[in-house]
């Protein structure tokens, strides 16, 4: 992977804050052309430091009023593989990871009301394959939500 370097930091710092930051405000704050910006974008894009762009939806907007974290226990871990593409048909679930400790996948995933929880729970997560047990933690509140944090190298 090419190493990214201190005007690579500065920029991420600044998109990373506000991603509508206009490319010629970027370059006035690092003293460099927009077209240096805009080379410069493009390689973190293609070396994959910059895997995204779009908008944050608040899920509340769209009554989605419960956020959960979902603990999964598999009968066997290497079944994951098996598991995820089922659990990728569930639109709700928008964040599934594989984990080490005591459960073998995490997922984030959001529900409308209790009912809908209780439907996405017992009607389609528990009857895939290979989960034999789930633990629920709801979100009252989140306070932080954020990147990593852009720093400079030394």
């Amino acid at each position: 992977m090419e190493k990214i370097d201190n005007l690579d930091r500065k920029i991420l710092e600044i998109i990373t804050q506000n991603a509508r930051t206009p490319f010629k405000d970027v370059a006035e704050e690092c003293d460099v052309s927009r077209a240096a910006i805009h080379q410069r974008v493009q390689r973190l894009i293609d070396m994959k430091v910059i895997t995204g762009s779009g908008y944050y939806v608040d899920p509340r907007a769209l009554g989605y009023s419960m956020c959960t974290y979902i603990g999964i226990t598999l009968e066997k871990g290497s079944m994951y593989k098996e598991v995820v593409p089922k659990l990728e048909t569930i639109p709700e679930i928008v964040e599934c990871t594989y984990t080490l400790g005591p459960y073998s996948l995490l997922i984030k995933m959001y529900a409308k009301n209790p009912e809908h929880l209780l439907e996405l729970l017992n009607g389609r997560i528990q009857e895939i394959d290979g989960i034999v047990a789930t633990e629920t933690l709801t979100v009252l509140d989140q306070r932080i939500l954020r990147q990593i944090p852009i720093l400079t190298e030394e």
